[in-house]
This record gives structure tokens, sequence and C-alpha cells, in this order.
């Protein structure tokens, strides 16, 4: 059965990694080849089962069997949630929906974000898709508090309050699902197909084009199962945060007890994650565990004692069985206030299995338990396989099995007993999961020892009862047991920043090659072999590739740009042998989530660089500068140049700032750096707008060369073509702001001259960049034209030959809405 289940899980992931979904035919003859391999397992079992009974032949039949059974099922699971597809035409027109709020809404500074289960749509001729995502800004005027109850909401009304199981009527715009598209950045769109998410949009203010209002509430609540769970986890948070007002850590505690983490500031992530306790603040299997464990504890107490009657209750039924079963209640409740995530399936499938094996009299062994919770985990969720918390839940355990396979109980008992063997789980967990931790996220906690042996007994025994008994006991004891469960979460906050803010508290290497993940968990296990095995220690040799690889350049007068897709903004990573500079920083899209934070940054740790020899932010607009402030504060970088004032927040932040200026010139690795654009005399002239003053960089090697032309516009344009026309000629041009209607006038072009044309252009953005006859000018001058909105990161190697590559093409998934039609490698 584990080989079945592994193999399972095997033919899961790779079906995940497929760029598209197989026919009906071939899954069906996946299935058929499956079932025959399981019949033929089965069959050479029975006829020697003395001599082939675990043979290698009826493991390699059984594993290949689930590995079929595996890809057959994921793909036709994934081929169910693609069904529901918004229309092409319906992007961007007004709908009028009719469903439920279908989960705990998120408040942020512009307004609400909700899930929505569509019921029925009026609008004649279009279809929603059965759940969307929405957006609720609130009025531009600014009101503040909550509409009451109101059954109409306009534009002048406030913003109302959503809770989830409300019916409402809403007037929305949608758009298909589209996330951006970088290496080692967050699939947004993989994350809404997991969630049945088959459409964005946000919710129209003011009155529909017929006269009816935007937005209606009809249910206060609509009864339903999900419905009542989610409105007990709105409940629970509001009195939490209540209880807790103004409170600094009071996200921390409601994610604690309902699993929703987004009220956790993005700088307590930082520290949380440099010191590697993140799985701790959530719902975790340990906190789950523990409280199914008291559970249990307390009904086979009572039930031993017959609830303190004469029944002898466990004449009737044997109190083990009891306690099993109300374990296995309790954690189906605490994970469903959970949200469900993986860790929390984990552990109670875990916990079912144990209660099916007391309750048939048949114990079963930790391995078997462990891979039936894997099997019911991707037979639910087959793209669970995608997320870092799949591996680290399911490693973990692993890695505690595997180390605690063979051992010797400790010789000492009772409290020293106790620690030593917790101690020993958090060796063999914080060694086993290394080569993981390195392949997922570049880096690995050195600190995160002695931060766990703190954080986990404090957390786990302390903060969350604390925080359990508080958010369900009345008043006073719910703010008297919350202030105490938040004083403890401030007392450990402040000492992890202390171990976050040491020099070594994170090592950081490139993520991984296969050979060397391979070999890093092969020394791994060696390590954590059973006392007596040789040379154990030898095992962290196979480390040191993994540890002290360093980041790749590209090769001795070649240079690299990577265009990020930041949405509707620029950042263009430049990377010489020896050097590497970075050309805007994207925008900011929400208060604490910037393109420097979610695109830049984890591309930069995945590849292991730490450092930056230089930044050019080209003006001041939000599009350009929205991540600069973010990266300064986690980077190493030697200089910044901008058209920025010398009193803006990034250049004071800056370690050394200058302004651009045409004429600047410098030379790195043969790699030639020259700035065309803005004047000297600009800087004086106060009434000229941030475009003009936009910072124009040419990157010229042996034989070709890029311009990097910010969002200068047509008068700036005229001025480098009278000026400089010599020094615009160019292979490749990233289209001045975005290929506006104000730039890339054809007197520019032809003097630039490029083969290839970037635009770094958000999705539908409200701007309608690239604009249709802009991009129509540069096909009519035979350019080939990259979108990052379609192709996602676009990498340009420059040698001999320009070779790019497109995210979406080179990795394309089958759930991607579009890429690059043509090959994602060409050279010019």
């Amino acid at each position: 059965m584990r080989c079945l289940i592994l193999g399972f899980a095997a033919g899961v992931f790779w079906l995940q990694q497929a760029s598209s979904l197989p026919a009906a035919l071939s899954l069906a003859g996946c299935a058929a080849a499956a079932l025959a391999l399981s019949i033929l397992a089965a069959f050479v079992r029975r006829a020697a089962p003395s001599r082939l009974r675990g043979a290698a032949a009826v493991v390699l039949m059984l594993a290949a069997a689930g590995g079929l059974s595996g890809y057959a099922w994921a793909a036709l699971l994934a081929q169910r949630a693609l069904a529901p597809m918004l229309a092409a035409t319906d992007e961007g027109r007004d709908l009028a929906i009719v469903g439920v709020v279908d989960n705990l809404p998120a408040s942020f500074e512009q307004g609400v974000r909700f899930n929505f289960l569509v019921e029925r749509t009026l609008t004649a001729g279009a279809a929603a898709p059965p759940r969307v995502a929405l957006s609720w800004y609130a009025n531009p005027r600014g009101a503040s508090g909550r509409a009451a109850a109101a059954s109409s909401v306009s534009a002048q009304d406030a913003l109302p309050e959503i809770e989830p199981g409300q019916r409402w009527q809403l007037t929305v715009r949608l758009q298909r699902p589209h996330g951006n598209a970088n290496p080692g950045g967050f699939d947004y769109e993989a994350w809404l197909l997991e969630q049945g998410v088959r459409a964005t949009g946000y919710v129209r203010t003011g009155r529909a084009a017929a006269g009816v209002p935007a937005a209606v509430l009809l249910d206060e609540f609509a009864p339903s199962l999900p419905g009542v769970v989610e409105r007990c986890r709105a409940w629970l948070r509001e009195r939490i945060l209540r209880a807790l007002a103004g409170r600094q850590y009071a996200g921390v505690i409601v994610a604690l007890v309902i699993g929703d983490q987004r009220g956790i500031d993005q700088a307590d992530w930082q520290v949380f994650n440099r010191t590697g306790i993140g799985h701790l603040v959530s719902i975790s299997g340990l906190h789950i565990t523990m409280i199914a464990g008291l559970a249990a504890l307390g009904a086979s107490a009572l039930w031993r004692r017959s609830f303190f009657t004469d029944a002898q209750l466990p004449l009737l039924l044997p109190a083990q069985k009891v306690a099993a079963l109300a374990g296995a209640v309790t954690a189906l409740l605490y994970v469903l206030l959970a949200g469900f995530g993986v860790p929390a399936q984990r552990t109670l499938y875990m916990l079912s299995v144990v209660a099916l094996a007391l309750w048939s009299g048949r114990l079963t062994a930790v391995s078997h338990v462990l891979c039936a919770a894997l099997g019911v985990v991707l037979l639910l969720d087959p793209w669970a396989v995608l997320w870092p918390g799949f591996w680290l839940s399911f490693g973990a355990v692993a890695m505690i099995l595997f180390a605690g396979h063979g051992r010797i109980n400790p010789p000492l008992r009772g409290l020293c007993g106790t620690l030593l063997g917790a101690g020993h789980t958090q060796w063999a967990v914080t060694l086993g999961l290394v080569p993981l931790t390195m392949l997922l996220f570049g880096q690995v906690s050195l600190v995160s020892p002695l931060a766990n042996a703190v954080a986990i007994p404090l957390v786990s025994f302390v903060v969350t009862p604390l925080a359990l008994a508080g958010s369900l006991l009345p008043d006073p004891l719910c703010g008297w047991l919350l202030a105490l469960a938040h004083a403890a979460v401030a007392a450990l906050a402040w000492l992890l920043g202390w171990m976050a803010g040491l020099p070594l508290a994170v090592w950081r290497a490139p993520a991984p090659q296969a050979w060397v993940f391979l070999l890093a968990l092969g020394g791994t296990l060696w390590l954590l072999m059973p006392r007596g095995w040789p040379l154990r220690w030898s095992g962290a040799i196979a480390w040191l590739p993994l540890l002290l690889h360093l980041p790749d350049h590209p090769p001795a007068g070649s240079v690299r740009v990577t265009a990020f897709d930041v949405g509707q903004g620029m950042a263009l990573l430049v990377e010489t042998a020896g050097h590497r500079l970075l050309y805007d920083t994207g925008p900011a899209y929400a208060p604490g989530a910037d393109a420097g934070s979610r695109v830049i940054l984890p591309y930069l740790r995945m590849r292991g660089i730490g450092a930056l020899d230089g930044i050019v932010v080209s003006h001041g607009d939000l599009d350009h500068t929205g991540g600069a402030l973010a990266l300064l504060g986690e980077l190493e970088v030697g200089w910044l140049a901008s058209s920025l004032g010398e009193e803006h927040a990034i250049a004071r932040a800056a370690p050394r700032h200058l302004h651009c200026m045409a004429g600047q010139r410098w030379e790195w690795d043969g790699i030639r750096f020259e700035m065309l654009h803005p004047a000297p005399s600009s800087y004086g002239d106060a009434g000229l707008k941030a475009n003009a003053r936009s910072c124009v960089l040419r990157i010229v090697n042996a034989t070709h060369a890029l311009l990097l032309a910010g969002d200068i516009e047509a008068a700036q344009e005229a001025g480098l073509v009278a000026d400089r026309a010599q020094a615009l000629r160019a292979d490749v041009l990233l289209a001045p702001h975005h290929g506006s209607g104000t730039s890339s006038t054809p007197a520019f072009l032809q003097a630039v001259r490029p083969s290839i044309g970037i635009f770094q252009v958000g999705y539908r953005n409200r701007y309608r960049h690239p604009k249709a006859e802009v991009y129509e000018r540069y096909r009519m001058l035979g350019i080939e034209r990259l979108r990052t909105d379609t192709s996602g990161a676009v990498t340009f190697d420059v040698d001999a030959a320009v070779t790019v590559e497109a995210y979406r093409s080179a990795h394309a998934r089958y759930w991607y809405a579009g890429g690059m039609t043509a090959d994602h490698l060409q050279s010019y």
C-alpha cells in the first residue's frame, strides 16, 4: 500500500509539471494500465508468496500503478477545475450577479477582499464562473465607518460590513485569473485554481446602467455548513481584535486561533522567517495534536468514571475508543477553524487513521499512517504539491520517523528524558530539512535550533492555550487571557528580533541543482543514522556543494538582462561577469506589498544574490520606485543613481546617492554603460514632469547594445534624436513609458533600430498600455515584440547573439492562460 501511495504522489507531481492536460483517451489508458498493473502485482504475490512477496518486481508494479493513477486523477480534477471560464468578451464589462460571500473577508487600507460563490448571473448573454475573488473599494470620498444593515449601497455610502454567508446582488467587473510569472516567485494563477476561483475583479459602486443599485444585500445569512464555519471564524477574529485593539501582535494571536495570517505585518514575517519559526505562527500540526490529545485525555477520564454515574459505560464501549473518537472530532473542528491548510490536513488525516486503527483493533505502523495521510491530502487537493508547506510538513514528519527508527530510548526518565527526546526531535528536523529549505527558499536559518527551542514550548504550551481559552471564555476573562498571550508573544518577538539581527542569522546560497540536492539529502540521512553507524559525521561533507555554491554570472564579455513581470511598472536586473545592476524597482501594490518584496527579492534569494553593485531608479513615479525601500533594507547596495531629489525617502535610505546625468560612463567586465539622459541642466527646471527626467541607460558589449529608456516621452525622444542619434542604436529596446501613446515616435524608433522591443506592462492595465497604434508601429518596423503580461519575465543573454527566454514558455504549465506563441528561444 505504501508503494502505491508514494507512486500516486509521484504521478500527481508529474501532472503538475505538465504544460498541457492529456486527452480523455490518454486518461482512460492510464487508468486501464494502472488497474492491470495492480491486478498483476496481486496475482504475482499470491502465486508465490514465500519467494516474491515484497520483491522488487511487485514494488515497481505497484509504484507504476500508483503513478498512473495519480497522473490520471490529478488530470481529471484539473480538467474539471479549468472548465468554468469567463468569456473573453465578458472581461472588463459590468456584470450583475447574485451570490454568497464564501470565505473570511480580509480588510485592507482601501477596502475589503473576499471570495464570492456565484448563484446566478443576471446580465443577459453572460455567465460568471461559480467562484470569483472580489475587491470592494471604499468610495473615493473616503468615508469611514460601516453602513448599518442597509439594503442597498451607493457610491455615497460607507463601505458595508461584509460577513461570510451574506447573499448579495452585485455589479462587478471581472477578468480571467492572471498573476505575475517570475522565476522563484509565487504562482498566483495556480493558487487561484486550487481555491476554485476562476475570475477576479471588483465591485462597481454607484448605479448600474439599467438603474438598478450596484449592490443590494438580499440576505444577512444564507445557511450552509461552510457559511456557519466561516461565520464562526469571523466572530472569533472580531472578538480577538476587539480585545487586543491597537496591540502590535494581535494578528499573530488571530493566526494561532483561526489560522488567518493576513493580519501579520510583513516586518514580523521577516523576523519569523529569518529565525525559522514561521511554521509556529499558524495552527500547526503540533498545536492540533496537542488540543486533540487534551480532548482525548479528558474524554477518556470522564468515560472511565462513567461521567460520575453508575452507568459503567466502559463495559459498553472501551475508553480507548471513546478517546480516539473525541480526539479525531476535536481535531476536525479545530482544522475547520484553521482554514484547512496542508499541515492541518496532514495532522487531521494521521489522527483519523490512528483512530480508525484503534476502533478496528488493527494497530498500524507510523509510516503507514503518514502514507495514508499523504494519499488523502493529494486525493482531495492534488495542487498541494506546488507549495512549500506541503513538502516541509511531510518532510519534517518523515525526518522524525527516520531519525527515531532503531534508536534506544533515552536512559533518563521523567523531565530529563522528555527534554532529551524533544532536543533529539528538534535536531532531526533542523538537520533533515536543510537541503529542502535550501531548495525551496535558497536560505537556511542558522539560529533556528535555538529560536525553536524557545518558541516551540512557549507558543505550543503557553500562548496557544491562552489564546484559545481567551477567545472562547466570556469577559473579563477573555481580555485578561488574550492580554497574557499577547505579552508572551511580544516577549518572544523581542528575543527573535535580536536573533534575526545577528550577522550570521541566515545562510544564503543559490537554489541547488538536482544532483547537489540529492547529494546533500543523502548526507543528511547518513548524519541521522542510529548511534554506532560508521563515520556519521562525514555526512556533513555532502553539504559542502549545497552551502558553498556561489551565484552564477554570465561569461566574460556578455551581459544578461532579466525584465521582471511586475505588473504595470519597470524592473530589470543587469548582470555582467562580476557585477549586478538593478534598473528600476517595480510598483507598490498595497501597504507592505511591493515588487521589491514580492518579485525581486524572491528571485535574488533563489539565485543566492545578497548584494547589488548599483541601483538606477529612473524617476519618481510609484511604478518605478515602489520596491526600492524594501530592497535597500534587505540587500547590500553599493550606490543608487536616480533623478529623485535629495530629500526623497529613497535617496536618504541609499548608502550613496547620485543624480543621473547625460555623459556618465563606466565599464564593468568589458561591458560599457552610458547614461544618455537627463541633461544636468534639467535638475534646475522645476516645471519638468518626472517622466521628462527619466534616466536613460545604454549598455554595450562588443557586438550588441541594449537601451533602457524609462518613461521618456516624445519631447525627450526628439531631443535625443537631434543631439545623440548615433548613440541611440540598440538591438534591444525597453519601450519608453510602457508603450504609451506619448512615446516611441517613428523618428526615435528609426534611430534606435532595435530587433526586439520589450513592453513591461500589467495585464489589462487601466492605462491600456501598450497603445494599439504604438504596438502596431513596432510590428510595421519589423521589431519583435515581447510583453511581460503575456510572456512573464523575459531574460536576454547578450553575447555574440541575443538569446531570449520567456518564463511562461520555458516554464509552461497547463493553468497559464497564455504566453508567447513563438518558440521561447530565439537568436538575433
